[in-house]
């Protein structure tokens, strides 16, 4: 079924294909293969969302989804299945429902609260870190109507009570408090259970500064990265909470193009590497386009800033809370920031001296926020005003220079550039875009699109991008997209010229091979751009 669906392309995948869909995902549920179910669905709801035209729809999602579905069908179905350790087969299996574990006392610390905003539902997402460090969240998310009132409803959600017990903490205040919880429940991906014998009374917090969650701060910017791109390749129901967000210390650098965007993008310092900050949201009446305006004008600020990383070519972030950098200690000359020490004002990591923009001195500039925020703000809920941003910017050194070139420490056997590639290289970046958007451009058009119906110029137009890619470095790419275009045109014919319909079943697995290599390759790059310069 969901080769057909390939096959046709959105424009092909009308209501006959989306039933076949919804009827393998029924039979799927029957035997027990949970996770492949709920594929099928996304499948169909994502094909039904992209053909009537919602604003929801995000052509990377359905495809995403589609090589997820095809994926674990390609596996279960494999003879080497029955082979597979009992729990990797029980992951690809799924599980109907979240179980949720007895977790005993905790001791929660609030951190932050994003708000949930989607085409169907509304709310809030709160997050919280109890003693050991571990990430734990309380959601207050309901199904809304009318795409205008979606983004009020997750404001207004961030006042209603935390549902955890008989606490009156709204989600905003839990963020800034804690709670002390007996008979604690807590599912394997971090979500608080709120059944009858769970009690919870609210407790001191603890600042972003303060343990346990100054140690969110402390751990390597490498391991996080590493962390987060392992965190988006697990099964969506076993992802531990939080596993994509990352805990900085950065220093804001202005504003500047970066990357393939023609727009101006905040940029900030972070041990040595320029990251692009973007909202979290891009919807007008959330509050994190607003904020980041107001953060555009105060380059050399310091922050502390927790975000979701963005994957990409070049460092980027999605901000969902600030907040004040960490103190130093102007008496010693001598300060801790990050796990890492400051000697006369210059960090040291790893026997390196940071930049001098990347350093908490007693004179640099950081927020100002007054004693109700408790030295965070929620990007996403809340308004900076211009008193919480202090009159001077500090020293403006301007934004940050943005190597041209990729890191030379991306892995041989995905990219293999020719020539130099350190900063100042004129080596050009990695060409993916040639692949993958004709792996989009399949699922839009569906075989046919990069059938024997193409036009000469389109032809053309392949074999350049084959050369594109091998010049590159990138001869694997051009192998799987020449064996794309070929298994699309490959297509049996009777006697009378006419197209025999087959099951697709080469298209698919040409496709599958192409759409997965793209992803570790989009992977691998992320990780090589992440990688701190002069191997710090």
């Amino acid at each position: 079924s969901a080769a057909a669906a390939l096959a046709a392309g959105v424009s092909g995948a009308g209501g006959v294909l989306q039933a076949e869909l919804l009827r393998a995902a029924h039979q799927a549920r029957l035997s027990g293969l949970h996770r492949p179910a709920a594929a099928a669905v996304a499948v169909a709801t994502r094909l039904r969302a992209a053909r009537t035209g919602e604003p929801d729809h995000r052509l990377a999602d359905l495809t995403a989804a589609l090589r997820e579905l095809l994926d674990l069908a390609t596996v279960l179905c494999s003879p080497a299945a029955g082979a597979l350790a009992p729990a990797v087969l029980a992951g690809l299996r799924g599980t109907a429902r979240q179980a949720y574990q007895e977790a005993g006392g905790l001791r929660l610390y609030g951190l932050f609260a994003e708000p949930v905003l989607t085409a169907t539902h509304a709310g809030v997402l709160s997050w919280a870190v109890d003693t050991s460090g571990r990430l734990s969240t309380v959601a207050e998310v309901t199904p809304h109507t009318d795409p205008a009132t979606a983004a009020p409803q997750a404001l207004a959600a961030g006042g209603r009570a935390v549902r955890l017990g008989d606490t009156m903490l709204s989600h905003r205040e839990f963020t800034r408090a804690g709670l002390s919880v007996q008979g604690a429940t807590r599912s394997a991906s971090g979500r608080l259970g709120a059944g009858a014998k769970v009690r919870a009374v609210r407790a001191a917090g603890a600042g972003w500064t303060d343990e346990p969650v100054a140690r969110l701060w402390a751990e390597p910017l490498e391991a996080q990265i590493a962390r987060a791109l392992a965190w988006g390749a697990l099964p969506y129901d076993s992802r531990p909470a939080g596993g994509d967000l990352l805990f900085l210390d950065v220093t804001l650098a202005g504003t500047a193009t970066h990357g393939d965007t023609a727009a101006p993008q905040l940029l900030a310092r972070c041990q040595g590497l320029t990251v692009a900050l973007r909202p979290a949201h891009d919807h007008p009446g959330l509050a994190h386009r607003a904020n980041l305006a107001l953060l555009a004008g105060r380059p050399g600020l310091r922050l502390r800033v927790i975000g979701r990383l963005e994957r990409a070519a070049r460092p980027e972030l999605r901000l969902l809370a600030v907040g004040p950098a960490a103190p130093a200690h102007p008496s010693t000359g001598d300060v801790t920031q990050g796990g890492h020490e400051v000697q006369g004002g210059h960090e040291v990591q790893g026997g390196h001296e940071a930049q001098s923009g990347d350093v908490t001195q007693s004179g640099d500039v950081t927020l100002a926020l007054a004693a109700d925020r408790a030295g965070r703000v929620n990007l996403g809920l809340e308004r900076l005003q211009r008193a919480d941003l202090p009159a001077g910017a500090g020293p403006d050194d301007g934004p940050a220079a943005v190597p041209g070139s990729l890191p030379a420490s991306l892995p041989e056997l995905l990219l293999d550039l020719p020539g130099p590639s350190g900063t100042g290289s004129t080596a050009v970046e990695a060409p993916v875009h040639l692949l993958t958007r004709r792996v989009e451009q399949a699922v839009t058009g569906g075989r046919r699109a990069l059938g024997p119906a193409a036009s000469g110029a389109a032809r053309d137009s392949a074999a350049g991008e084959g050369r594109h890619l091998r010049a590159a470095g990138l001869a694997t790419a051009a192998q799987l997209l020449d064996g794309l275009r070929a298994s699309a045109t490959d297509q049996g014919r009777d006697v009378f010229g006419r197209i025999v319909g087959d099951d697709h079943r080469a298209f698919t697995a040409a496709w599958l091979a192409a759409s997965c290599y793209g992803e570790e390759l989009a992977t691998a790059l992320c990780a090589a751009a992440w990688s701190p310069p002069d191997g710090r």
